[in-house]
């Protein structure tokens, strides 16, 4: 049963539900409107007080209309804030490399030839070498030690560095001096040339020839300008020897070689005139009159220790053989070896002054047992072991020794 406070309640809230709806929907929401607030309603009931929701009814203050309708401010979006840098780790500091000057290398320039070679090339210097007299026999592609031997010895002859190898230096001047040997004579192969001289051949042209053979120990007849027997077996010796065709002619190989290794015979020899012997023990090369000197003579076989053009000592010497002959020129005391023994040979060199590469002033015990009829490797041998000796402690190194044919 419902009861009249119950009822009331109820109508109390269906007209404020009413009132609600009516301000909400009413023309004069929109727009601006004066007046206090509506105040709130207070239904009193039986015992007990309901309160009702407060509408806010103050319409917003009027704008003027010149004013610019307000933009709504858009708050800017934040910046991120910048990290802050980690702090890096401090580096030890490095110490600074020393730098140093590099040296400016010079490249070598490798030599044309060197021992050790084998080419037709070293065949061509070896050719080049026997038109100067520096080789003998036969022409090869091997350059071992006699090739050496003979390079240097052309080196030291002009005054370039006694290396034993063939830079561009010596060889220019060893083409200068030379011509280009043909292909038979770098192999070897001698064909025979016109007869100059031959069997029953006679006048000045064959003492000339009998005088030089006689020089080399081929003849030992008198020179009488007749090519006859003795002189045909003098010449046929001679052209086994040095390797030439034996024919027993003389053509122009033969002859230039003979001519190569002997010196113009003199009036007397041409006419058998022996010479009396001479006072002076040793005849002097101008070289030797000044200063001190070994002076060695190939002619003479003799070797002098002068000191200012005078002759303190001399001694008998020989030489090398036509393969290894003994250098000729100006040279000097290198260095000194009392009981040398050869590296290349194993032969010992008591008292050795070297002049010359491996060329020296020594004493040998094969020359004083067989006199000239052996020959050295290309050093000048002393058969006075005492002379050398005595030699050997007077000479110093530096001083000067002169090696010549008169």
């Amino acid at each position: 049963m419902v009861t009249v406070p119950r009822l009331r309640r109820i109508g109390v809230a269906v007209t404020a539900a009413l009132s609600l709806f009516s301000v909400a929907c009413a023309p004069a929401a929109l727009g601006p409107q004066a007046g206090p607030a509506a105040p709130t309603v207070a239904n009193p009931g039986a015992g007990a007080v309901v309160d009702e929701p407060v509408v806010n009814t103050t319409s917003p203050e009027p704008r003027d209309p010149s004013e610019p309708p307000a933009t709504p401010t858009q708050s800017p979006d934040p910046v991120p804030a910048s990290p802050s840098p980690s702090p890096e780790p401090s580096k030890t500091p490095e110490p600074e490399p020393q730098t140093s000057e590099t040296p400016t290398v010079v490249p070598t320039v490798p030599p044309l030839m060197a021992p050790g070679e084998d080419s037709d090339e070293v065949r061509e210097l070896q050719h080049r070498l026997l038109q100067l007299n520096w080789w003998s026999g036969k022409i090869t592609s091997s350059y071992g030690d006699a090739t050496r031997l003979a390079v240097e010895g052309f080196q030291v002859k002009r005054g370039l560095p006694a290396t034993g190898e063939v830079d561009q230096a010596t060889w220019d001047r060893l083409v200068d001096m030379t011509r280009t040997p043909t292909h038979d004579e770098m192999h070897n192969i001698l064909t025979p040339g016109p007869a100059l001289l031959k069997t029953g051949s006679s006048g000045d042209q064959v003492k000339d020839l009998q005088a030089r053979l006689k020089q080399l120990q081929w003849y030992f007849e008198l020179i009488d300008g007749e090519f006859g027997p003795k002189t045909l077996e003098a010449v046929e010796g001679f052209q086994a020897k040095r390797e030439i065709p034996v024919t027993g002619e003389v053509d122009q190989r033969t002859l230039d070689r003979l001519v190569s290794m002997t010196r113009t015979p003199t009036a007397n020899e041409l006419n058998n005139v022996v010479a009396a012997p001479s006072d002076a023990p040793m005849t002097l090369d101008d070289r030797c009159l000044q200063g001190r000197v070994i002076c060695i003579s190939k002619t003479q076989r003799k070797l002098a220790w002068v000191i200012d053009g005078e002759i303190r000592m001399t001694m008998d010497v020989r030489f090398g053989s036509e393969l290894t002959p003994t250098r000729e020129g100006t040279f000097s005391v290198g260095w000194k070896s009392r009981n040398h023994v050869s590296k290349l040979y194993g032969s010992p060199m008591p008292y050795a002054l070297f002049f010359s590469g491996g060329q020296a002033v020594h004493y040998s015990a094969d020359f004083a047992a067989r006199g000239y009829n052996g020959s050295s490797h290309g050093c000048v041998n002393v058969r006075d072991k005492a002379a050398v000796a005595a030699l050997f402690d007077a000479a110093r190194e530096g001083d000067k020794v002169v090696v010549y044919v008169g």
